[in-house]
């Protein structure tokens, strides 16, 4: 088994790969997100939790010729949710993917708008690695989310959909205001947008450095 390598590419775009398979999450169409420019990324494959278009940009994501002929590490399960409160009635419809490449769990949640059923988070609890929207108002608001974690235990969270400094909307919550209901020893902010696990792998929460332009 190879390495895992993730790399965050802004707002809830995430590029994983191992064994020299890769797989691009929710990439984020031209001009979307403020703050961010313009992704031109290439992959054996591109997922998407749901059809806007600051997650849905496949366009942006050139598929490698030889992607047919080439083994996925990961069993991918997916668990259908909300974008919203109202089942779906606001903002549609969100699919939260875990990939198992058979020793490590990485969950995303795309833009989970409700907290999970009972059964969902059988599922989800004990994620070696979760990639979870923490800015709000779109998604579930950054006492919700700590709430869920919480429950959830996931060994790490990686924070994503958030504002920014220098990029993000301006109507969902920067990442501080998340970090500050957890606890501060178990916050790790670091200089770089990539990790390797499990090297990289640690128990708390983890904040990526994100590529602004």
């Amino acid at each position: 088994m190879g390495k895992l390598n993730l790399t965050w590419h802004g707002h809830s775009c995430f590029t994983l790969e191992e064994d020299g398979y890769s797989i691009v999450l929710d990439p984020y169409s031209d001009g979307s997100v403020p703050g961010f420019g313009n992704l031109r990324l290439t992959a054996d494959e591109v997922l998407c939790s749901h059809g806007h278009g600051d997650h849905n940009a496949v366009q942006c994501v050139k598929i490698n010729k030889d992607a047919s002929s080439k083994k996925n590490p990961f069993t991918i399960t997916e668990i259908h949710s909300y974008h919203d409160d109202a089942k779906g009635k606001k903002r549609g419809n969100n699919i939260i993917r875990i990939f198992d490449d058979g020793e490590y769990r990485i969950a995303h949640m795309g833009d989970i708008g409700c907290p999970p059923t009972e059964d969902q988070k059988e599922v989800l609890k004990n994620i070696d690695i979760m990639l979870m929207p923490v800015g709000g108002f779109f998604t579930l608001e950054p006492a919700e989310v700590r709430k869920l974690v919480q429950e959830l235990n996931p060994h790490m969270l990686i924070t994503m959909h958030y504002r920014g400094a220098e990029f993000g909307y301006d109507v969902i919550a920067p990442v501080e205001n998340y970090l500050s209901l957890c606890d501060k020893s178990s916050v790790f902010c670091l200089e770089k947008s990539s990790i390797t696990i499990p090297e990289d792998l640690k128990s708390g929460t983890v904040v990526l450095t994100a590529p602004t332009e």
